[in-house]
């Protein structure tokens, strides 16, 4: 644990007068930072679609089932990126925090037109042994075999990881077999499946409520670089490994 000294806490200390002056006056930003949120959320949803011309299909408890059958008879689909390989033996911290997040949201999506799932290249059995380890409830699928991953800019080959640089968040940059990403999908009345969202890296920060939280204490996030702090929920020193958040 990294302790706040205690002359960095007396040049911090004012009154309380002060304290609001400087209050209301970091509000003003606050303010601005909502209205540009809105502004950005606004925006994204006018942004065109992509209809798919091609079929995925993924490996289910239910059996084999198309991109088209996940979302469950609502109209739309968020699908988690979960990087998991299909020689990992457990999915990757971060977006084990990320889903510990979804969790609590997936009813409320459910009842907004709005399916939830995630999706890994890990064979089902690792994906569902890792969900009960995890406690989740959320639908998790498996894309071993399809080129969904790759035609999402998720995961990629060794060949283009031998070219030193891989296609993720719009940018070439430097290459992993697996990386995070949100992408979204509207199904019309016609069963005609489109794109109409991905975000990747940092992007998807909003959906992971403990970064809020962090970001309003005085020692914030408190990396040396960004995520190092997160583990799986039963891995902090002093958490029971009881298959629960």
């Amino acid at each position: 644990m990294i302790a706040i000294d205690d002359a960095w806490i007396a040049r911090r200390v004012v009154s309380r007068e002060e304290w609001l002056a400087a209050r209301k006056a970091h509000l003003r930003n606050e303010k601005a930072l909502t209205r540009l949120r809105d502004l950005v959320a606004a925006e994204r949803r006018e942004l065109p679609w992509v209809k798919l011309d091609k079929t995925y299909v993924f490996d289910t408890l239910e059996g084999k089932r198309t991109l088209a059958e996940l979302f469950g008879g609502n109209s739309q689909l968020i699908v988690h990126h979960f990087m998991f390989g299909p020689d990992w033996e457990a999915g990757c911290p971060s977006c084990s925090m990320e889903a510990d997040h979804a969790e609590g949201a997936v009813v409320h999506l459910e009842h907004h037109d709005v399916s939830y799932v995630r999706v890994s290249r890990a064979p089902l059995d690792r994906i569902e042994a890792y969900r009960r380890r995890m406690g989740w409830r959320a639908r998790w699928v498996s894309s071993c075999g399809s080129d969904f991953n790759y035609d999402f800019h998720v995961s990629f080959t060794p060949a283009q990881l031998a070219e030193g640089r891989v296609l993720y968040n719009y940018a070439w940059t430097e290459g992993y077999e697996e990386l995070p990403g949100l992408s979204v999908f509207y199904q019309d009345e016609h069963g005609e499946v489109y794109h109409t969202y991905s975000s990747y890296a940092r992007g998807n920060e909003e959906v992971n409520g403990a970064f809020i939280y962090l970001d309003i204490t005085p020692k914030g996030r408190n990396e040396t670089r960004i995520m190092d702090w997160v583990r799986r929920h039963d891995e902090y020193e002093g958490m029971p490994a009881d298959g629960g958040p």
